[in-house]
């Protein structure tokens, strides 16, 4: 059970500070006030927020320290598939529609 909070915890957060604005658009200031360095664009990648976002979980899920490490990839990894699975789907349309 804590493994399925964690991963849940993980998406939230990278979620909130890679794609959305943040309450008060707080998190919006804090990616521009980053802007183009190294943490500027981490804060841009879903996939590099939720490695580290999982560290403290991975604490929150085991407390033996070489479980921690399998626990920290399995966390961000889940939160990875949440992303993938949630993505908005494709549409197509027809040409020949006006």
């Amino acid at each position: 059970m804590r493994l399925v909070l964690a991963v849940l915890a993980c998406w939230r957060v990278s979620h909130l500070l890679a794609r959305e604005d943040g309450p008060w658009d707080g998190v919006a200031r804090v990616r521009a006030a980053l802007g183009g360095g190294m943490l500027g664009r981490m804060m841009d990648c879903f996939y590099c927020l939720s490695v580290w976002v999982s560290v403290p979980l991975a604490f929150f899920v085991s407390p033996v320290p070489v479980e921690r490490v399998v626990a920290w990839l399995a966390v961000s990894g889940g939160a990875c598939l949440l992303e993938r699975i949630g993505r908005e789907p494709v549409t197509f349309t027809r040409l020949d529609e006006p």
